[in-house]
């Protein structure tokens, strides 16, 4: 009988960057709790923020997504070693110790650290997301008992391609000789380079993500290799907290700041497939992947596209109605003012309504608070937002066909019971309860508003409800009287265009001089 999952990881030590990451929680706190016997895992962790290692790692294991591990294993962090060291830095920043303790002792790799800022400079994206990952393979090299690597990609690798399969795209550029430029390259020069170099991408994290598969792949005949490519990675689905979420990316963002009032329209086509996929989902696949390229031993790398094709169709129109469906049902406490607005198909209209809904709001807002003396703040925020809707508009106005057979058949290759504990079927998601889970994680877990403050939020969103009617209905009655009040300006300025019209020769005769 083929070994179990968690039989699989009983004993093993697990090396894990990106380990304080979304992906990275995730799949540590599912490690944890689905594979208790796991002998250690290895965190890279620097320091951040003003906080040391040590200190990052007490807040990792005091985070509420492991609550429920905590009551099944009050004694879990003991299983959790720091290892003190920086991506961006030579040789990972690894004391002798550590790097001596990961080469004897280590069997599995998940390299999730990367910078996913879509507008980072190209010279520090290329650091963090290629310069980074080849440290890491570098000291994958040296680990005695090696048994598989997976790294951590994106579906979006390849946004220049209508289909992504599930193999290898030769980046555009040499992962090695982009590396030496930054060797030699001044910021300046570089950075003139940048647009240049990532023609074929829309961004820098696509582009970089790119090009590190590449590299990994040189290193495909030292060790078992997996690259995992989730698409849009969003709230959990199931576990261990339904709707857990601890970031701003993508549509989490979108979602909060129009349950906030601040965003009110969107450049999309509703039709296309909100091609999202649950973090629980996510660490799941990468666990089983592992798994299965660890007992397949493959001479080439494999490749796992994380995506909903051919498992459930979600449009971007239905995302947005029930997000907006249960914004209104579970309404943030601290809100700019009532939810609103719509998504456009067309640039034109979308710009239109920036302007009108986004920008000429803001100047208002910070001229009153000027004249009384205060710090404007709004227009900074909405030039934000709208740079941010620029960035992700990029992913809504088009829509990708990935392969997924090699990730949909990782549930042949377990058993039931272990289907069930690292389920990766995302088919039986219910979008609107999904949905419903979604805004409440995004509540308590990014605004950090505790189920508490719920009936207060419900009554001044009831409040803002009717103000934000009265004032539609007050602007409405000001555009009436505008232009009752200077009809006959109008008309005679109708009448004026009409006569003009009227006197131009018509179009037939004007043929005829021509000819």
């Amino acid at each position: 009988m083929a070994q179990s999952v968690p039989d699989f990881f009983k004993g093993k030590n697990v090396f894990i960057t990106g380990g304080t990451g979304f992906v990275g929680k995730s799949l540590v706190e599912k490690l944890l709790r689905s594979c208790p016997e796991v002998n250690s895992i290895y965190l890279l962790l620097r320091q951040k923020k003003g906080l040391s290692t040590e200190e990052r790692l007490r807040e990792l294991c005091t985070n509420k997504l492991f609550d429920l591990l905590r009551q099944q294993n009050p004694e879990f962090c003991k299983k959790l070693r720091l290892v003190a060291g920086d991506i961006t830095m030579d040789g990972l920043g690894l004391s002798d110790k550590d790097r001596e303790e990961l080469s004897e002792k280590c069997h599995i790799v998940f390299h999730s650290a990367a910078c996913v800022r879509f507008d980072q400079k190209l010279k520090d994206a290329l650091i963090m997301n290629t310069t980074g990952t080849l440290r890491v393979l570098t000291l994958a090299e040296t680990m005695k008992n090696l048994e598989v690597f997976v790294h951590v990609s994106t579906a979006y690798c390849r946004c220049d391609l209508p289909q992504l399969c599930e193999r290898l795209y030769p980046a555009v550029h040499s992962p090695r000789r982009l590396l030496q430029l930054l060797e030699w390259m001044d910021d300046d020069t570089f950075a003139y380079l940048e647009p240049k170099l990532i023609a074929s991408e829309p961004n820098t994290y696509s582009y970089t993500k790119a090009v590190t598969e590449d590299l990994v792949d040189e290193f495909s005949s030292k060790f078992p290799i997996a690259i995992a490519r989730p698409s849009i990675v969003t709230a959990a689905w199931k576990e261990p907290i339904p709707g857990w979420v601890d970031n701003l990316n993508g549509p989490t963002g979108l979602l909060i700041g129009s349950g906030k009032g601040v965003i009110r329209t969107m450049h999309c086509e509703p039709s296309y497939t909100a091609d999202a996929v649950a973090v629980d989902v996510v660490a799941n696949a990468c666990i089983l992947i592992a798994y299965v390229t660890a007992q397949d031993k493959p001479k080439e790398t494999q490749f796992y596209n994380l995506t909903l094709s051919k498992v459930i169709k979600i449009s971007w129109d239905q995302i947005i109605k029930l997000g907006e469906k249960w914004v209104n049902e579970y309404p943030y406490s601290m809100v700019l003012w009532y939810p609103g607005g719509t998504i456009k198909s067309y640039w034109v209209s979308h710009q239109l309504c920036l302007l009108l809904t986004h920008l000429l709001p803001a100047y208002l807002v910070d001229s009153l608070l000027f004249l009384l003396g205060k710090k404007t703040f709004m227009v900074n925020l909405q030039k934000r937002i709208s740079h941010g809707l620029g960035i992700l508009q990029y992913y809504t106005t088009k829509e990708w066909h990935f392969r997924n057979e090699n990730y949909r058949s990782l549930q042949q290759r377990v058993s039931k019971e272990d289907n069930e504990t690292f389920y990766t079927d995302m088919s039986t998601l219910d979008p609107d309860e999904y949905l419903k889970y979604y805004v409440l994680g995004t509540r308590e877990f990014v605004c950090k508003e505790s189920p508490d403050t719920l009936p207060r939020a419900r009554r001044l969103h009831r409040i803002r409800f009717f103000a934000d009617r009265i004032v539609k209905f007050l602007f409405l009655l000001l555009v009436f009287w505008f232009l009752y009040s200077y009809r006959d300006v109008f008309s005679s300025s109708v009448g004026m265009l009409d006569s003009a019209l009227k006197s131009l020769p018509p179009l037939t005769s004007v043929r005829a001089e021509d000819s």
